[in-house]
This record gives structure tokens, sequence and C-alpha cells, in this order.
């Protein structure tokens, strides 16, 4: 090591220190933020306060019309003026419906935060945007799988370094703030926006959620590579009754604290600056008008200090759709007094214009807008907008990088999931392939939605030089034929596919659904359309071993044609990389650990979650059988299709040695558990860990069990090891009656695989969470 000089040496110390004030501020720094903050607020009109809390979409201020715009995508000048000196709009949001350059992104932040910080309030803009499994609107950026089959890795590190990655391509967008993750709980497979969850599970889907703001947010939100994290969708959004988007939902206040709530509160722990409202109501009230939720229980419980944000048009929805409201003012009113600070109105300033006069009536005061002002500028301040709002656009050697790229197959690796196998996988390069079926060769079908634009379906904005699961398998093996087979929904060429199948050794066939969100990826059936469903039928026929590949946003039944099959990949939607990821798992250059995030169904009607009561694991028709035992033996096992967690792997795992520390525990003790996990296979593979705990008897009907912990580890060939992980006591809690965090003395059941272990808690536990 070279010898500083002592002035260059102290300069040095100096420098150091004050990095490290910004990721940890003293005191004296806190005050003074808070004092540049509370001055801004002090000269600004109401004007400029309802301003900040004014959220619109890119189309008002660019040229055209609003969803017809001139292309290319031009800013309007005269727009732009309108909104930061007329109405002072805080916030903007959005791409032009399809994705831009990093080279157009430059112009728009710069052209908007130059204006801002000028004129109007001299406050820069917070600009947002979805970016739902990387930054799928600047062209370049690295995808991911969707949430989904993130969340089928198991892996919180690689689902941390997913959203890291995401964050340095949306920073390399010059945008800070990204609506993501989504929080809700798929408990509903109808609901069109399954895929874009961590899956049912409260355990599973806090512990990527964590990972995820910890990968976008990092130890400091300010970093040029690091964005706002926006959680959403802020609550009991994804369990509507009828399954389709953005209708009621009736959720027990009990059922909301248990399932629902947890997983916005972990990541609020994990120091969230954001939330995103349901768009939808839970029982009878529009969670956007519900004080209960966004005031009692996110702020006065849950002590978040951030950003509430809208859903698009949701205030207005409040009088036009809910009918809670006879007209905007009235909604605002509702809105505002429940705790939204910011509304992503977005097209128009009606909701400026309703505000401005609630507060001018004395209906809203002006201190109320200057809570919600202070959080956003808080935030803005935390970003390092009010410091400096130009993005440095030639900080970002990795964009697009292949160091990227391979994080992202790695997670796709990862992602898929065998269910079913009959000694067929993996297949050899030397074994003939009829590659068919609608998924094969598309990459619209292995993204899904949110993919360059809205719904994802559009092919002109495809990622250059992506290969398709048949494109793919073709790289690695010369073996390899195509027949389309079906589109999505009829025939193409099903018997001649059938015929070539004679010249083949196995099929491959790639079922699969059309890329959606929201409204339009409501559907009335989970059945797999009839096309698909007849060409396994057909290509059954030949006799010929059949491999199912799967790029579905949610489960698909496949009850009757599942016999038919020898094989079966899920690979959920695993984005650009899918197609080598699938085609490597098929040919054994990659050995599957995914393990499901969800229950698979098996029944159009019977929806039923892992963590189901003991009252759901029997049917309803003992009277057709003579005897329970009978009756147990012929519906065993057609609850569902495959359980939550399930996952097959090419290496053969064995478990053994179950040991926890202790036979007794109290309510401050942590249960430490070792089992010892041996490969007994000559194939490297990765093993996921789980832990379930029953409690035998409760005051309120327990589950049947509940994910407590969980592991992921690597082992090679004929290796073991001992894997020990911890769970605290107060884990083991659930909701009583009285609608409190509790855990109950009793006897409690611990399993892992096939292996089960007896408990006690020696006393009663009141757990605040």
């Amino acid at each position: 090591m070279k010898k500083v000089k002592k002035p260059l040496l102290l300069l040095l110390i100096f420098s150091i220190t004050l990095g490290c004030n910004r990721s940890h501020p003293s005191s004296q720094t806190a005050k003074a933020t808070d004092s540049a903050i509370e001055n801004r607020i002090k000269n600004m009109s109401i004007e400029q306060k309802v301003g900040q809390m004014t959220q619109i979409n890119i189309d008002v201020i660019s040229k055209g019309k609003i969803y017809n715009l001139i292309v290319p995508h031009q800013i309007d000048s005269a727009k732009l003026d309108t909104a930061i000196n007329k109405y002072f709009v805080g916030s903007i949001l959005n791409a032009a419906g399809y994705p831009f350059t990093r080279k157009h992104w430059k112009k728009i932040i710069t052209n908007i935060q130059e204006k801002a910080v000028k004129e109007g309030s001299k406050t820069p803009i917070l600009y947002g945007i979805d970016a739902i499994h990387g930054a799928n609107y600047t062209v370049g950026a690295t995808l991911f799988p969707q949430q989904i089959g993130l969340a089928a890795t198991w892996n919180p590190e690689i689902v941390e370094a997913a959203a890291s990655i995401t964050a340095y391509d949306v920073s390399a967008s010059g945008i800070p703030w990204n609506f993501s993750p989504v929080l809700d709980l798929a408990r509903q497979p109808l609901w069109g926006r399954f895929f874009e969850t961590f899956g049912e599970d409260v355990y599973l889907a806090k512990t990527m959620g964590k990972a995820f703001i910890k990968g976008y947010q990092g130890k400091d939100v300010g970093h040029p590579h690091k964005v706002a994290a926006c959680l959403k969708h802020y609550v009991g959004y994804s369990y509507p009754l009828s399954g389709k988007d953005r209708t009621p939902a009736w959720i027990p206040e009990r059922m909301l604290k248990e399932y629902f709530l947890p997983t916005f509160k972990a990541a609020i722990d994990e120091g969230a600056l954001s939330i995103m409202v349901n768009s939808g109501e839970v029982n009878g009230i529009p969670v956007h008008a519900n004080k209960e939720l966004l005031t009692t229980v996110l702020r006065d419980e849950y002590g978040f200090e951030g950003i509430v944000l809208t859903d698009w048009e949701d205030i207005i929805k409040l009088y036009k759709d809910h009918h809670i409201a006879s007209d905007m003012k009235e909604a605002v009113f509702l809105a505002i007094n429940a705790g939204i600070d910011m509304s992503m109105t977005p097209n128009d300033y009606s909701f400026n214009v309703a505000l401005i006069e609630l507060v001018k009536e004395g209906r809203i005061t002006e201190a109320r807008l200057d809570e919600s002002v202070r959080r956003i500028l808080t935030a803005k301040q935390k970003l390092g907008l009010l410091d400096n709002p130009y993005p440095n656009f030639d900080d970002f050697p990795k964009f697009g990088s292949e160091e990227h790229e391979n994080k992202s197959l790695q997670a796709a690796k990862e992602s898929i999931t065998l269910v079913k196998n009959k000694n067929i996988l993996p297949l050899s390069t030397s074994t003939k392939i009829l590659v068919t079926g609608p998924g094969a060769n598309s990459l619209n079908y292995l993204n899904g939605g949110w993919t360059h634009t809205w719904q994802g379906e559009e092919t002109k904005y495809n990622t250059i030089g992506k290969k398709t699961i048949q494109e793919s398998l073709k790289l690695l093996s010369k073996n390899i034929t195509y027949m389309e087979g079906s589109s999505l929904d009829s025939n193409i060429n099903t018997l001649a596919t059938l015929e070539e199948a004679k010249n083949h050794d196995v099929i491959v066939v790639c079922l699969t659904e059309a890329p959606a969100t929201e409204g339009p990826a409501d559907i009335n059936s989970l059945d797999f359309p009839k096309a698909q469903q007849n060409l396994v039928r057909e290509l059954s026929k030949s006799g010929k071993p059949l491999v199912i590949i799967t790029t579905t946003a949610r489960p698909r039944i496949m009850r009757d044609i599942e016999p038919l099959m020898d094989a079966i990949l899920l690979a959920y939607l695993p984005g650009n990389e899918g197609g080598t990821a699938i085609a490597e798992t098929i040919l054994g250059l990659n050995n599957p650990s995914g393990k499901l995030p969800f229950t698979y169904p098996k029944y159009q009607g019977l929806n039923i979650t892992y963590d189901h009561k003991h009252t759901e694991k029997t049917n309803r028709f003992l009277g057709q059988t003579s005897s329970l035992s009978e009756y147990d033996a012929k519906f065993k096992g057609q609850l569902y299709q495959w359980d939550f967690g399930y996952g097959l792997s090419y290496s053969n795992f064995i478990y053994s040695n179950l040991k926890m520390d202790k036979k007794s525990y109290y309510k401050t003790d942590t249960l430490k558990i070792e089992v010892t996990v041996t490969n007994q296979s000559e194939i490297a593979g990765d093993e996921v860990i789980q832990i379930y705990c029953s409690d035998l008897v409760a005051s309120i009907t327990p589950c049947v069990k509940r994910l407590r912990g969980f592991k992921k580890t690597h082992l090679s060939a004929n290796q073991s090891k001992t894997i020990k992980l911890s769970i605290p006591v107060k884990e083991l809690a659930f909701v009583g009656s009285n609608n409190k965090w509790i855990v109950e003395s009793g006897e409690f059941k611990l399993k892992t695989n096939k292996l089960t272990q007896n408990f006690e808690i020696k006393e009663k536990v009141v757990v605040k969470k």
C-alpha cells in the first residue's frame, strides 16, 4: 500500500465521514434536512402543495392525444409549461405505450427536470414507472422471470439480485421510482395478476418481498443505482370473490391481519418508501376511502412514513364506479381524509381543481396538505432529487451486460419446476425431438404482460437476439424438428404434426396462454383451451413419450390430459432467457430445482390452498361409500394436482436425522432445527429444505400446516449436508378471536419432507406485529 501524505489523508478521512453520513445521517444533518423541507412547504402556495400531490401520465405533456400520441414520441413544451407553471405537478409516470431508448429517456427526464427546478414551485419531479420484471419500458434492459417465477426459485439471493439489476436499469433511464413489488397473495388463480405475485404463502411472499426492497433500495436509496420501491396493492386486491380484476373482496378482519397485511408490514419494516393502494373494495368499502386501513393500520399501527399513492384513476372511480361519492370533489374529500398522499389522476387536472376548492372552502385543512407534501418532499430528499435531479446517464456501464443477462438466466433456470418425470428427462442431444405447441416459438409467451407494452403482446418490440424454446433447443442439438401444431385456441396442423411424430423419439409440447395483465387478463375458466388439450390427446396416439412445457400466468387445469404426459416442466413466465433455460433443462444442462409457490388446482371449482383447515381435507360424498376408510382411500390425493412447495429434481434427495434442540419452548425461545440431506445420485443439484409447523389444538381452528422456514442449498453428487434453521417461537403466532396475534401453549408438530417431530409450547405468548 502506498503511503498517503498527511493533508491528503485528512481529506480522505473527511470525505469518508461525509459518505457515511449520507447513509446514516447524524441528528444535526436530519434536522437540517427537516428544516429545508419545512421551509419549502412554508413557501408553497395551496396550489403548489396540491401540485406536489398530483401525478399525471406522460401523455398529458406529450404531442398528440392521450392514448394516441405522435410517433416518435415528443414532449409538448406548451403542455409541459401548463403542468409545471399552472398546476405545479409533482410527479409524472409512464412511457408512451412502448419502450424508449436510454437516449430518449435522457432527453425526456432532462427536459422535465430543467423546467421543474427553474419554474413553477422550483421542485424536481418524482418520475415513476412500472418496471415489473426488469426495466420493461427501456430498450435493451435485462428482463427477468415474472414474480411468480422468482418465487418458484425459493432463493432470496437471486430475487434480490434481480431487483438490484432492475433498479440499476431503471436508474439508467433516469427514473428514481419503481411501482413494484406486488405483495398481494396469489390465493385466487382466476385473478389476472396472479403471475405478478410471490405466490400464495405469507412467509414465502414476506421473504421475497424483503429481498426485493433490499435490491431496489439498498442500504442507501439515494445511491445513483437505486430506486424507491412501491408496495402493491395495499390491501386485499388479489382476492376478489369473482376472480375478476378490481372487483369486490370479502375478507374478515382476522384473515386480513393474518394473511394479507403481513407482507406489507414486513416490507415497511425493511424501509419501503411508498405504497400503491388497492383499486377495489374490501368488505364493501373502497380502499381508497378506507381510513381504517390507510391511516389507523398503515400509519398508527405500522408506523409507515412514506407516500401513499392511488392507482390509475382510482379517486375518479370512487364516484364513477364505486358510487360512494356524487362527484369528483366529494371523491377527493373522501380519499384525502382517508389518507391518500398522491393522486395518479392521471389524464387531467380534475384532482387539483377539486382539492384546491376543498381547501379554500375549509373542508380540508392546509395542514392536511402539509402532511402529504412533507412525505413527498422527504422521499425526493432521500432519493437525492432535491440536491441533484439530473442523473449521470454515463454511469451505467453494465446496462444490458452479459453479467446481467447471466443473472436473469440463472433466475429462469432456478424457477423451472419439474412436477412429473417417468424417467424421461433429461433427454440426450442424440434423441430425435419434435417440438410443437403455441408456446414453442414465441418470446411474448415466455414474458407475459408488462413486457415492452402494458399487455406484452406486441412482437415488434421484442428484444433482438433472444431465443424462443424451439430456437434454443436447435442451438444445443441438431436433432430438433419444429411444427406449430396449434395456436392458442385453434388447430393449425395437428394431424400433420402427429404424422411427423413417427420420425422422432420424443415429443415436446409447449402449452401456454396469451400475455395480458389487469382487466384484459380476466378469464372465465382455468382449463387450457380445447385446441391445446386436443393437441396433447392427438399426439399421445403416437405412442411416443410426451414432455410438456407450460409457460402460463397462473395454473391451468390439466387433470384430464395429465395422465397422457410422461414429464411436465412448469416454467411460469421465465422472461427473455426462458427459452435457453428451458432448453438446457430438457437436455440436462440444468438440474431443475424450482418448487411450487402455490397449490396447483386439479378441479375448476375447487380452489384450495396448502394451509387449508382440517375440515377441508375431506370431500362431501360420504353417503356414496360404505365406510370412512373406503371413502378416504377413494378421495385421497384428489384435492389438488400438486401441493405447494412441490418440485422434483434429476437428483435424489434423502432426508434423515431430524433434530430439535429441545422438546419444550417458552415465549422468548427460538426453535433450533437440524436435518441431514443427502444427494443419493451422481447428479449435483439444489434442494429447498422446507419447515412446516402444525398447531395441533387451538382456539381458532388451526391450518393443517404453515410454512415457517426454508433454505436452499447445493449438494454435489453423493454429498450429505446438515442443514440448520431457526424459528422464533413468536413466528408460530396466529390471529386470535380478539384480532390480536397470539401463540397458545400446547402441542405442535414440525415437519420437513416426510420427517416429523412433536414439541410443546409451555406458555401463552401475545405477539406484537
